[in-house]
């Protein structure tokens, strides 16, 4: 298969995920972050970094709001193509500045590495795969936490963004667990 095949798959893939999310999105009710808060209770007092909600994304923010009671919360900040990530410190009420792909980053950076990501996606599959937006942004990052430290990486997705397959590369770095509104997925690796 060549580049030009596999990102025309993935590009259908996305597609099909995106139109999947959109519907659910709009249906959902009060409380998708339920599951979320509960996992995160189990490590009050870890770093951890989730993020600022854009278009369809199922939205974190009020067990961010939770967690940062107990613990440093951040949000990623998109260096440049090519980067990975930083993770600048976020508390409820914080002032905002825009930034890339029109999510929100706090107006002043304190930047920190977190142990655990909540991260967003456009697709995942059963044994931990994600199809991300095509910017590898995650998956550099992920890398690089994971070569200092070990580093949980959790998915956060509507049930209806689970595909039964994924079209995934060797440098795609896999979830260690997947929360939707209604479940808790873990993955041994």
């Amino acid at each position: 298969m060549t580049n030009a095949d596999l990102a025309a798959i993935k590009d259908q893939a996305r597609k099909a995920a995106f139109a999947r999310r959109k519907v659910a999105y709009g249906m959902h009710k009060p409380g998708v972050a339920g599951h979320l808060s509960e996992v995160l209770a189990g490590y009050r007092g870890v770093s951890l970094s989730g993020y600022m909600p854009i278009r369809t994304e199922i939205d974190p923010l009020p067990a961010m709001a939770e967690a940062s009671a107990h613990g440093a919360v951040g949000v990623p900040v998109i260096q440049g193509a090519g980067l990975p990530l930083k993770f600048s410190r976020w508390i409820p009420d914080v002032p905002l500045r825009d930034g890339p792909f029109g999510a929100k980053v706090p107006e002043v950076d304190n930047f920190f590495d977190p142990e655990i990501l909540i991260v967003p996606l456009v697709a995942f599959d059963a044994q931990g795969g994600r199809l991300g937006y095509g910017g590898g942004f995650y998956d550099r990052t992920l890398e690089g936490l994971r070569a200092k430290r070990s580093t949980l990486a959790i998915g956060f997705a509507f049930d209806a963004q689970e595909a039964e397959t994924l079209p995934l590369e060797p440098t795609d770095q896999p979830l260690d667990m997947v929360i939707t509104e209604s479940r808790v997925l873990q993955f041994t690796r």
